[in-house]
């Protein structure tokens, strides 16, 4: 494998030959996330919620256990079956660093992550490394592990600076590894602290444009001075949306990331409909921040997340794969790097699902019919439920009582998140973790092999969808 580098608006080989970096995500793996991988809540409170109820032995098997499984070898070898170029590994800093003992790194999170580069390098499978968590939180939301929707990393240097040393640590280790395609220092940063309780008052929000400026050119330097040779990948602010405040690149070998998440792909509806094409997925991509600062600064861009829900109404799965297809063939036409989110869940958004009549599913039905029924989540269709007229009355009455109509229906969204997805989903984690009490130990790695490749079901129509692009010439 080459040592890829950015020339001009390209991402090159070591020839100077043209690589289209086209693969997927690994969310849910070295950092959980819920809808991808079944359980309610964040993940560190699920952890906990484990060690009171089987004890800290029991819960530490549990957990590596279902790393060992969710990702291995005969991953790599279907992704790269495929045509993938590439994977993004999200991963949490709790992987290489304990909040107990800042600045001291873990081997054993290292290590995994070094044997799955072995696995991709034999295979000719690039890897991009994504910090999807970061110490203090750099969003208020569920995937960077934060439980309390208040992102502190911004208002604090103590988690900025370990946020810089991690990086530091991953040049030493990783600088000249060419199956290494770049760093994606952090995944989706929210700047404007308007993001922890979105209402009237607080719109327009704001960027901290200096903030996150500042702290890029920061990081930059850090990984530099170490490891020269690397790409680096930096993404927008208000997730990965915003780009208009960024500072011009301001060095070499550096790609801009958006995430590109779109109607026809969501869902609900039927697709192509009146004013839901592929002229308007065309529209909104090329109108998007993102592109519009690639093409301004002749950088590459690289989407780092898009992709398509397939767990809503069955009819309506054909809709999210022509809408999907469109979206791919939009962001190729215009030269557009891409990971899909994501590759492997309970069958969400994966290329491949965990079967619904497996061992895992089947022990934590109740719990997972529960969450679904209560929307405890922040991410997929939701069946309808009694929980969203209770919603709706509870934002009623607060209007009322508030007496400010300027309210009503501004903190629905807001509300539902720290009722349901925060604070019941919170709930849902000891039962969650009480489905596994009762098992030995070889019950519950037979449940989590539910996860390993050869158990789970491939989503052949996105398979199909993405092995067009896949074929094409960079």
């Amino acid at each position: 494998m080459d040592m890829l580098q950015v020339k001009g608006e390209q991402i090159v080989d070591a020839q100077g030959k043209r690589v289209r970096l086209r693969g997927t995500c690994i969310g849910g793996w070295l950092n959980m996330e819920n809808f991808i991988d079944g359980y309610p809540g964040a993940e560190h409170a699920l952890r906990e919620a484990f060690a009171r109820e089987l004890g800290p032995e029991r819960a530490r098997f549990f957990f590596e256990r279902f790393l060992d499984h969710f990702f291995t070898e005969d991953d790599v070898k279907f992704l790269r079956g495929c045509g993938a170029t590439v994977i993004r590994i999200p991963f949490s800093y709790k992987h290489v660093e304990q909040d107990a003992a800042p600045f001291r790194y873990k081997d054993d999170g290292f290590a995994r992550i070094g044997r799955t580069l072995e696995w991709c390098r034999k295979h000719g499978l690039y890897v991009i490394l994504d910090l999807h968590a970061v110490p203090g939180y750099q969003n208020p939301d569920w995937h960077c592990d934060n439980a309390t929707n208040y992102a502190l990393f911004w208002q604090h240097p103590h988690f900025q600076d370990r946020f810089v040393a991690i990086w530091e640590e991953f040049a030493r280790r990783y600088r000249g590894d060419p199956a290494v395609a770049g760093y994606n220092v952090m995944n989706e940063p929210v700047t404007h602290r308007g993001a922890n309780n979105r209402n009237p008052y607080t719109a327009p929000i704001a960027s901290d444009w200096a903030a996150l400026n500042g702290l890029y050119a920061r990081v930059v330097a850090a990984i530099r001075a170490i490891d020269p040779d690397h790409i680096i990948f930096l993404e927008g602010d208000d997730y990965s949306r915003l780009f208009s405040g960024l500072d011009k690149p301001f060095a070499p070998n550096l790609v801009y990331s958006s995430h590109n998440y779109m109607g026809p792909g969501l869902g609900p509806g039927r697709y192509p409909a009146a004013g839901a094409d592929r002229a308007r997925i065309e529209r909104e991509f090329t109108g998007c921040e993102g592109f519009r600062f690639t093409q301004e600064h002749r950088v590459p861009l690289w989407v780092g997340e898009f992709g398509a829900v397939f767990n809503g109404p069955k009819e309506e799965i054909p809709d999210r794969l022509r809408g999907l297809d469109d979206q791919v063939a939009v962001m190729d036409a215009h030269g557009a790097h891409w990971t899909t989110w994501t590759y492997k869940d309970v069958g969400v958004m994966g290329w491949v699902a965990v079967a619904p009549d497996s061992d895992y599913i089947k022990t934590i039905q109740p719990v997972f019919d529960a969450k679904m029924k209560l929307h405890a989540e922040g991410w997929g269709w939701l069946p309808p439920s009694p929980i969203t007229e209770a919603m709706e009355r509870l934002d009623r009455v607060i209007v009322e009582v508030a007496g400010d109509a300027s309210l009503a229906g501004a903190n629905r969204g807001m509300l539902a998140k720290a009722t349901l997805s925060t604070y019941v989903a919170g709930l849902l984690q000891t039962p969650y973790a009480r489905c596994f009490k009762g098992l030995s130990e070889a019950q519950m790695d037979a449940a989590l092999a539910s996860f390993s490749f050869a158990r789970c079901r491939v989503n052949q129509g996105q398979v199909d969808v993405l092995r067009k692009y896949f074929s094409q010439p960079a």
